[in-house]
């Protein structure tokens, strides 16, 4: 480990902490329907898109009836993305000739980019055409985002509100936030890509000569408008195979520390808009700060692990870290970083292959997922899943206390635990049980490159990744076939939506409840022992849950490397 590397985990955390709080200002704003600087070009966009698709953005939704409509809004885009995929053949903008994507694959990619997953099971350049990248996935990047951030607003009123029945109108918060937060965002982000060196462009693919002579084809086509939202909705499906390590996608170190950037942007800003809408930033500095109390902790054992490397490499004279699966141009620091990152995130982007790093390293991103996704997490999906591990942890206070539980004015009772508990118990479910199968199944285990705990790995993170909505992948597991395009999609639906119902639930709850006024028995939610409450909550729940599966793969790979066992 080096000052230098130390200074850009710095620099990275000054940055997203000073965005915070100016982002979360104008995101209040915008779903509050307050005036902003933007107002003036697009509100009259926004009135008539309310116009054509008859929505009255006055008229407000129960939680069950905003429920509904999200479901439903993804069954819509569900049928886009496999009628696209199946049609691609006979669609235009296919340069390079794509056929029809198999039933099995198309489904199983519907479903991740419904569920802001964006796992492939593909190769995007070798796969896919043009209009399929445009019109289903980078459409559906938008729309899965925005909903992210639209349940979390919902949450959010469930909290500030009181005694109401409603907490927002869907359709009105799925519009705004891309409108006015993900479009304008985008649109410069993508502009500053192209500056960078990535591609584009609607023209054929580009044939090149080497130097020895050989005739060489290099996919290009409209990319940087798919990172650009992929990387701000924390979607994570690459253009290309190799994703943010393609230098297409990832031309330098600087596009490289302004899509780390992206990734945090809006989940950090969403922690500043809660308190805002509860009407204490405090509270939403709070929440931020256990979510950074956790991502510190996992870069620091990842830099370092990747930074000493391991026995092995020591004995062949290699002592400048572990660089196996990463680019040059990024180096160590960067790429451990980037991992962090982006499991913590929910994001899925990679810019170096999470199956190379050593096995304390590649643990971290692994536990970053099983905890939730709720360091940062996806844009809104991380905000709601922080919010029930704090109804767990105020109620644990209450218990300490002998009273009932209490957060920003609204009493936490059972309903509100109950549910809480339900949602987040649907990660060990699918994360588990989908993983116990998969190591016992002879086609599934025929598609693991490795054997040992590395092997199991590559399965339970798989699992993991696409329960947690994620979509990395630690490599070496064939996905594509149609024992893990079926299950995996079952993950990511259950890992999604099922998580999605309890938390709309307790918002509707809690946005029915009176709001109480501090007393004297009050749990402090703004200091220093809330943030160690919620911190010890979320290891505990983490670490019992899921450490005898750690144990059999990154721990005991671990100390069988350092005995001179390598998988």
């Amino acid at each position: 480990m080096t000052m230098i590397g130390w200074l850009q985990i710095i620099l990275f955390c000054v940055v997203i902490v000073a965005l915070t709080k100016p982002l979360g200002w104008y995101m209040t704003r915008v779903f509050g329907g307050e005036r902003t600087f933007l107002s003036p070009v697009l509100r009259p966009i926004e009135a008539g898109i309310y116009w054509v698709s008859g929505v009255d953005e006055k008229r407000e939704q129960h939680w069950l009836t905003y429920t509904v409509a999200m479901l439903l809004f993804h069954v819509g885009g569900f049928l886009v993305i496999y009628g696209v995929m199946r049609l691609q053949a006979v669609l235009p903008f296919n340069p390079a000739g794509q056929g029809a994507v198999a039933e099995d694959l198309s489904f199983n990619t519907a479903v991740s980019f419904i569920t802001n997953t964006n796992w492939q099971n593909y190769g995007g350049e070798s796969t896919l055409s043009y209009l399929t990248q445009m019109v289903g996935l980078t459409h559906q990047n938008f729309l899965s985002a925005a909903t992210g951030i639209a349940l979390a607003m919902a949450l959010i009123r469930g909290f500030s509100r009181a005694s109401m029945r409603t907490v927002g109108n869907f359709w009105v918060d799925v519009t705004r936030c891309t409108l006015y937060i993900l479009l304008p965002i985008c649109i410069v982000y993508a502009l500053f890509l192209v500056w960078q060196g990535m591609p584009q462009t609607l023209g054929e693919y580009v044939e090149a000569t080497t130097l020895e002579g050989a005739k060489q084809t290099i996919a290009v086509g409209p990319v940087a408008s798919q990172v650009a939202i992929k990387m701000l909705g924390t979607n994570g499906g690459g253009f290309f195979n190799a994703n943010a390590a393609h230098p297409f996608e990832n031309p330098t170190a600087l596009s490289n520390f302004v899509q780390m950037l992206s990734i945090f942007t809006l989940g950090a800003a969403l922690t500043n808009v809660f308190g805002r809408m509860v009407g204490n930033q405090r509270q939403g500095w709070a929440i931020l700060s256990v979510m950074g109390v956790l991502f510190l902790a996992g870069v620091a054992v990842t830099y370092w692990a990747e930074a000493n490397g391991t026995s092995m490499l020591h004995a062949l004279g290699l002592t400048g870290g572990n660089m196996e699966g990463k680019e040059v141009r990024f180096g160590i620091v960067a790429s451990s970083l980037f991992a962090v990152i982006t499991t913590a995130a929910s994001c899925g982007a990679v810019n170096a292959m999470h199956d190379s790093f050593t096995a304390l390293g590649g643990m971290i991103p692994l536990i970053n997922i099983e905890l939730g996704e709720i360091i940062v997490g996806g844009v809104g999906a991380g905000m709601y899943g922080m919010l029930l591990f704090v109804i767990l942890a105020i109620f644990v206070a209450g218990l300490m206390v002998g009273r009932t539980p209490e957060y920003v004015g609204k009493k936490i009772e059972a309903r509100e635990v109950k549910m809480a508990m339900l949602a987040i118990l649907v990660l060990p479910l699918m994360i588990l049980g989908w993983t116990a199968v998969a190591v016992v199944y002879p086609a599934a285990v025929a598609s693991m490159a490795n054997a040992g705990p590395h092997g199991f790995t590559e399965v339970l993170y798989a699992y993991t990744s696409g329960t947690g909505n994620n979509g990395s992948a630690f490599a070496g597991l064939t996905g594509n076939t149609f024992f893990y395009n079926l299950t995996l999609a079952s993950a990511m639906f259950v890992g999604r939506f099922f998580m999605i119902v309890p938390a709309m639930a307790i918002a509707g709850s809690l946005a029915a409840k009176k709001s109480i006024p501090p007393s004297m028995g009050t749990f402090p939610t703004t200091g220093g022992l809330f943030v160690g409450l919620v911190v010890g909550v979320i290891l505990i729940m983490g670490g019992l849950t899921f450490f005898p599966a750690l144990a059999l793969g990154p721990i005991v790979e671990h100390l069988a490397m350092n005995a001179g066992n390598l998988f």
